[in-house]
């Protein structure tokens, strides 16, 4: 039987559930955490040293939690990836916010891309999973 997850991410955490069928209750699978995220973007900047190793270097343009809310969005892309390879899951729903969501999508390959049914743009992950349920689509 085909196993439809759910993820629920931010750019700090991420919840996985999976669902059976329609009307099942979801079941969550595991949560993900970005420490990184939290932390203030001074402390985050600021080394001991001063130095900055080369492949940590940002241009202009990103700030250090947009660099790191990135890397945790390639983290949830590599894990969707070898879970599906795996054949963990067939379809995917998707449940961030706005902005993260379309950092999800860059990092999500292109086999993950096909199998998502619909990407919710809603910050649902410090919901209970009834609420998280409650804003499923009817139809998938």
């Amino acid at each position: 039987m085909p196993k439809t997850w759910v993820v629920v991410a931010e750019s700090s955490r991420a919840k996985i559930f999976e669902l059976d069928k329609k009307n099942s209750p979801l079941k969550e699978l595991q949560g993900l955490a970005h420490t990184c995220s939290r932390i203030h973007e001074k402390k985050l900047t600021s080394t001991l040293s001063g130095w900055v190793p080369e492949k940590h270097k940002l241009t202009s343009r990103t700030s250090i939690k947009q660099h790191e809310s990135q890397v945790f969005a390639r983290t949830i892309g590599k894990h969707l990836d070898n879970a599906y390879n795996r054949g963990k899951f067939s379809k995917l729903i998707i449940m961030s916010s706005p902005g993260f969501l379309g950092q999800l999508r860059k990092q999500i390959g292109t086999q993950i891309h096909k199998q998502i049914i619909t990407a919710i743009d809603k910050n649902l992950v410090r919901h209970n999973t009834t609420d998280i349920q409650a804003h499923l689509p009817y139809s998938f």
